[in-house]
């Protein structure tokens, strides 16, 4: 009976374990087939459009400006054209001007944004699992967030004075406030099923803040991260406008105010020109490609406009 048993169990000498085995690397061979044409698809579209798109843009842009100085309808010590904006960036740039203000906008920005992300992280962690904190400090955060920097910027000067301690401090209000409700949009779109599994599973709060619903919740949290990089980079900008002197550095916002105090138009654009570069240099080279990347590894990206 054993024998037969043996034989009715294994008639072609192949198991439940090996059929199931095989089942699975034919999901895993088709699933990394897919995403392969998907990745070969993108790869292919962007070869072409990443860079020369917004290269014609740019084109596009300065022929209209120049299109517009030409028609001579404002003076050119009020409108510069382009070539003249060049000449003064290249003159700033000769006398370590343009170099000093953005290194030293970019340490201020960076800094101050990497702190805001350590303290909204948590802080929107809190606020999407608590629901007794969200209702009480969510509406605040939200008006936060709408608060324009600038209005921090006299109360900072009054606290802080003229120190760098100001800028960051503006700098702060306007990133955190980003960070955590784009954490928190990320949590509500978690679907339920992945709490109740963890929880299920034996784990502890912690482990399903920063093991389960922090990784789901990533594209928000991006988002999050992408908007308070904006707001935190224009909230600097008013507070190197407006803070000027004692023992501020020169940064972006200090160059641009020196433009406006001399009534030196090439000046004030080339502050501008730069200050948007960078800008756009950070989205293209930080916060696109790892957005583009999430989405991809999600599924979510087929049939977009990125």
């Amino acid at each position: 009976m054993a024998s037969n048993s043996t034989l009715e169990k294994e008639p072609t000498g192949i198991s439940v374990g090996a059929v199931g085995s095989v089942d699975a690397a034919e999901l895993r061979a088709l699933e990394a087939g897919l995403d392969e044409l998907q990745s070969d698809t993108v790869r292919r579209r962007r070869d072409w459009s990443r860079a020369l798109l917004p290269l014609a843009a740019v084109v596009v842009l300065l022929l209209a400006w120049q299109l517009y100085v030409s028609l001579g309808l404002k003076r050119r010590d009020l409108v510069p054209g382009p070539l003249d904006v060049l000449g003064s960036l290249a003159q700033l740039w000769g006398e370590g001007t343009v170099q000093e203000a953005v290194w030293t906008s970019l340490q201020r920005g960076l800094l101050g944004f990497a702190v805001s992300v350590v303290v909204a992280t948590p802080l929107g962690l809190l606020l999407g699992q608590v629901k007794t904190l969200r209702r009480a400090f969510g509406p605040l955060i939200s008006g936060l967030q709408v608060l324009p920097s600038v209005a921090w910027v006299p109360a900072a000067i009054i606290w802080f004075g003229l120190t760098d301690a100001t800028v960051y401090f503006v700098v702060l209000m306007g990133a955190i406030p980003s960070i955590v409700n784009g954490l928190v949009s990320g949590i509500d779109q978690v679907p339920p099923q992945y709490r109740r599994v963890a929880t299920v599973l034996g784990a502890s709060r912690t482990e399903l803040a920063l093991q389960v619903i922090l990784p789901a919740a990533l594209p928000g949290y991006v988002a999050g991260l992408k908007q308070g990089w904006a707001f935190s980079w224009r909230s600097l900008m008013a507070a190197e406008i407006i803070a000027v002197g004692g023992t501020m550095g020169f940064g972006l916002g200090s160059l641009l105010d020196q433009g406006r105090t001399l009534s030196d138009m090439g000046v004030v654009m080339s502050a501008i020109l730069i200050i948007l570069g960078v800008g756009v240099l950070i989205e293209l080279a930080v916060f696109g490609p790892v957005e583009r990347r999430l989405l991809t590894r999600r599924g979510l990206l087929a049939g977009g406009t990125r």
